[in-house]
This record gives structure tokens, C-alpha cells and sequence, in this order.
């Protein structure tokens, strides 16, 4: 005979574990989009010294079929890291126009 409190109380062991580890992923994501923020302003800044437009649709679409192509290689849901990548080009592209 089992003991369910005892499998209950490691089941909500394990489960606060799990949401620790995903805590420091998410802290881990948001410091990559910070950084990737300030690579976006240097960027636009670079664009503007060399008067390019920020829009780059050719070097945009390169983007995605990299980010695809490495979603793809780790397993990860295609579909949905092309749709982040485009929610943070889009990001991107802002700040490099408006510098926020």
C-alpha cells in the first residue's frame, strides 16, 4: 500500500522545483531581450550614420529562416519561435526608429 500523502507532498515538491528552474529561465529570457534591446539601438544608430532605413525586409526574413532553421535543430515549435521572432523584430525595428 502506498502512502498518497507522502506521493502528493513529492509531487508538490517536484512541481515548486519546476517552477523555480522555469523563474530562471524566464529572468534569463528577459536579460537576452534587454540585451537585444540595446544591440537594437546601437543598430539603429549605425543605420542613421550610414542613412539606411531601419526597415530591412531582405535581412528581416534572413532572420527567420535562421531562427527557424535553429528552432528546428533543437526541437523547438517552429511556428511559435517565428512568431516570437517576428513580435521582437517588430520590437526592434521600433526602437531603432523612435530610440525607444
Amino acid at each position: 500500500m502506498t502512502d498518497e500523502p507522502d506521493l502528493a507532498a513529492e509531487a508538490h515538491k517536484n512541481l515548486d522545483r519546476l517552477r523555480a528552474e522555469m523563474e530562471r529561465v524566464d529572468l534569463a529570457l528577459i536579460e537576452l531581450i534587454a540585451k537585444r534591446v540595446a544591440i537594437s539601438r546601437a543598430v539603429g544608430s549605425a543605420k542613421r550614420s550610414a542613412a539606411l532605413p531601419p526597415l530591412d525586409p531582405t535581412r528581416e526574413a534572413a532572420v527567420i529562416r535562421r531562427v527557424t532553421e535553429l528552432a528546428r535543430e533543437v526541437g523547438a515549435p517552429e511556428e511559435d519561435v517565428r512568431y516570437i521572432f517576428w513580435h521582437l523584430i517588430g520590437m526592434s525595428r521600433r526602437i531603432q526608429v523612435g530610440g525607444d
